[in-house]
């Protein structure tokens, strides 16, 4: 029988943060600009107080910061905290360059098998 791990909370770092698929999105969406809760809210298609939670984890996570504007909050991602994720990734660039490299090679006909026609 394999023992049960507790999960880590997805406010106790940007890993757990991001697992969640909605915050992906948001994180998306504020990639190029500041953007209010509203704002993601019409472009994204979810429920408002979804969006205010999961900016809640993006914020207390430090994915995302935000920044009053009149009555307004605006947010936008914080390049600093998400470094560290995308290092992480990077650590796997080395598999697709692989693959894509084999994929090229095959297409140009040099990753033929011996005794193979076309």
């Amino acid at each position: 029988m394999i023992p049960l791990v507790p999960r880590a909370a997805t406010t106790s770092d940007a890993f757990n943060a991001v697992a969640e698929p909605r915050r992906r999105q948001i994180l998306n969406y504020l990639a190029d600009t500041e953007r209010s809760v509203g704002d993601i809210v019409s472009r994204l298609g979810l429920e408002q107080p979804s969006v205010s939670k999961h900016l809640r984890v993006l914020r207390d996570v430090g994915l995302v910061r935000a920044k009053r504007h009149g009555r307004h909050v605006m947010y936008r991602t914080n390049p600093d905290a998400i470094r560290p994720l995308h290092e992480w990734t990077k650590t796997f660039e080395r598999f697709w360059v692989h693959q894509l490299t084999r994929i090229k090679e095959r297409a140009e006909g040099k990753g033929r098998e011996p005794g193979y026609d076309r």
